[in-house]
């Protein structure tokens, strides 16, 4: 029989501190407090720590003793690609691990495909506390996250009572952009929207839906249209609204074809947001018809694409979004009562947007 292979014991914080001669406290903050070492003690440190094979204090151990899980934990309810695909999460996302950057702390994604009902992940995400990112009110691992005794923020929605919340003006928002649209003479509209619910629809969404809906955001900026354009005499029952499940470019365009074909009179197809938008231009370019002259497209959110595209649109602040509600988060234990940031927005006004044309012009042509 060959000798039996003899392993190297791994070094400990105790066999150290033995080995550098300084007590176990100082080997400790070498990697948990430097400021209080010298750049040379700790330098000292990290370099013998490395020779001995010392791995450092254990996460799991410091944790338990200090009661932190040094991370956040943001809870989405997509897929795990939606955070690194979609232009307005991936800059809520950038803005929100940067105020964890400032901070020291880690950023752990909580993903929730749509229609899973398991809230397991919510449980066991070792976190100091959640960032929402935009979940309906109904939706299972909010219960999940609002049941653990650690301080949560929401961006954009729901709003929840007694719960720190970020997010623009939508209302306001979106009834500028209506204004601007009912300036140019628009009466006869379409919209596209994001998800109202839950459950599937990729299709027109009638007036009680939009009511109903669970999703507050896309709930508030139909309640705004509507409410502009009834202003200015057009009865909302007869507006198309058309719902999309998935947020995507080709989404979009197919939620334009369907309404277009059913409503080929319309005049203006008002998108709840850029990337619906982008998607009824490119619609709009496959059947022929000219932005704006025959067709005005609005977007929503102010994305660098859409930008590019020359899309009316309204900019919201997407990466101060995420730095906002990280901040907020980790300021938590300062504050005893729920704080609201409202963002600012602007309304854009590009080249996709111009008054609708005259009766005898969609007749007889240009």
């Amino acid at each position: 029989m060959g000798r039996p292979i003899r392993t190297r014991r791994q070094a400990t914080l105790a066999s150290l501190a033995a080995e550098l001669g300084v007590s176990r406290t100082t080997v400790s903050n070498a990697y948990n407090r430097p400021d209080q070492l010298s750049p040379e003690l700790r330098r000292r440190v990290l370099e013998t720590a490395r020779r001995l094979g010392y791995p450092g204090p254990d996460p799991v151990a410091r944790s338990l003793r200090t009661r932190k899980a040094g991370a956040v934990g943001l809870l989405l309810t997509e897929n795990l690609s939606y955070a690194f695909r979609d232009p307005a999460a991936v800059g809520v996302l950038e803005g929100l691990a940067l105020a964890c950057e400032d901070a020291g702390v880690g950023l752990h994604l909580v993903p929730a495909s749509p229609g899973r009902e398991d809230v397991a992940a919510v449980h066991r995400a070792g976190v100091d506390g959640f960032v929402v990112y935009s979940v309906p009110d109904d939706d299972p691992h909010l219960a999940a996250v609002l049941s653990r005794p650690v301080p949560t923020v929401i961006i954009d929605q729901p709003r929840v009572d007694g719960v720190d919340r970020v997010g623009p003006d939508d209302d306001a928002a979106i009834s500028e952009l209506a204004s601007h649209l009912v300036q140019l003479g628009h009466r006869q509209i379409g919209v596209l929207c994001m998800r109202l619910a839950r459950d599937r629809n990729d299709d027109f969404a009638p007036v009680e839906r939009q009511r109903s809906a669970h999703f507050h955001v896309q709930r508030t900026r139909l309640a705004a249209l509507a409410k502009a354009f009834e202003a200015v005499d057009v009865d909302w029952n007869g507006v198309p609204v058309v719902e999309r499940f998935e947020h995507t470019v080709d989404e979009g365009a197919s939620a334009a074809r369907q309404l277009l074909d059913a409503y080929p009179r319309v005049t203006a197809l008002i998108c709840t947001s850029d990337i619906l938008a982008l998607g009824a231009l490119a619609e709009a370019g496959r059947r022929g018809l000219r932005v704006p002259a025959d067709l005005t497209v609005t977007g929503f959110d102010g994305i660098a694409e859409a930008k590019r595209a020359g899309l009316t649109t309204v900019h919201q602040p997407v990466l101060d979004k995420g730095k906002a509600a990280g901040k907020l988060l980790l300021a938590a234990s300062e504050h005893v009562n729920p704080r609201v940031i409202t963002l600012t927005t602007e309304l854009l006004i590009g080249t996709t947007s111009a008054p609708p044309r005259t009766a005898e012009e969609l007749w007889f042509g240009p």
